[in-house]
């Protein structure tokens, strides 16, 4: 693969966790630097480290992968784009509801986003070809556009209000709607 495609692919793997990122900056629920700092490394870890998981796991097992993969990338995003929604419609005063930057809700969302980039290491082994420098491109820029996407995300929640949480709920909802639409045709 030439660095073009390599980049065309990365910028395709990591628009679910810019995605993911905007709603949470927009929610108001990443707030600062370090949180900030932590949704970006996390979503560029995890999607530079499923593709080497994906091209050392190899072809043998690929179909059964790809047949559930996506189911639990949707029931995933679901949860937390549900959990989201209600927060932002039943939290009046705003701010009791969890950082999805911190503990169990960070690593749900990183795996969800990243199921994908599995099935892109697959897809190397297949094609023989090396994952590591694949991986690295494709961590790096996850976690440049999710850094991009959390800093927009704030602008977008402070100009229109807490209730973006709902909207971002909504997106991160969509984004499952879409993985699962995707892998059914």
């Amino acid at each position: 693969m030439s660095i073009w495609e390599i980049l065309v692919v990365a910028v395709g793997l990591s628009m679910d966790a810019a995605a993911v990122s905007l709603a949470a900056g927009a929610g108001n629920r990443a707030r600062g630097a370090r949180a900030t700092f932590r949704l970006s490394f996390h979503f560029g870890l995890f999607q530079f480290l499923m593709p080497v998981a994906g091209w050392f796991v190899g072809a043998g097992l690929a179909r059964y992968v790809q047949s559930v993969g996506y189911w639990i990338a949707f029931g995933l995003l679901l949860v937390v784009g549900g959990r989201m929604i209600h927060a932002a419609l039943s939290d009046e005063d705003g701010r009791t509801a969890t950082d999805p930057s911190r503990g169990a809700t960070l690593i749900v969302l990183s795996v969800a986003t990243s199921l994908d980039a599995f099935a892109v290491g697959l897809t190397l082994a297949m094609l023989g070809t090396g994952v590591w420098y694949a991986s690295i491109v494709i961590g790096v820029v996850t976690a440049s556009l999710s850094c991009v996407a959390v800093i927009a995300g704030r602008r977008v929640g402070r100009r229109f209000g807490p209730r973006m949480e709902a909207v971002g709920g909504l997106a991160i909802v969509a984004v499952g709607v879409k993985i699962l639409v995707q892998n059914l045709r």
